[in-house]
């Protein structure tokens, strides 16, 4: 009896052998480098980032410095407004709104001019 594989030629085994390479082991942290100094980057000078929230914080400090001078302002002309509306008008209030609109002074008045 033959044998049943006679007629096919044996298979040659090959062999690669590869030379070992470091830039293989190197590729993984320079990427995760890589995206850490980038997202690290915009964790600080972003939009939303540590320096764009010390700028609010500022700008937050001089709106509500600029809020309270405002309101100062708006209690005072509020104290003036209330002399003329009570129902009653002091004089020293009519005296200062005429001369104001006709213009008017006193020979021996200052005038100091703002």
């Amino acid at each position: 009896m033959a044998p049943l594989f006679s007629s096919i030629a044996p298979i040659p085994m090959w062999t690669r052998q590869r030379k070992k390479r470091n830039t293989g082991a190197l590729i993984v942290p320079a990427i995760a480098a890589v995206v850490f100094s980038y997202f690290g980057f915009h964790a600080f000078h972003g939009t939303y980032g540590l320096n764009a929230k010390m700028q609010l914080e500022e700008r937050v400090a001089q709106l509500e410095q600029n809020l309270a001078q405002i309101t100062k302002e708006r209690m005072h002309l509020e104290n003036r407004v209330q002399l003329l509306h009570d129902g009653f008008m002091e004089k020293d209030m009519l005296d200062e709104h005429a001369r104001r609109a006709l213009n008017l002074a006193q020979p021996d008045e200052v005038i100091i001019l703002r």
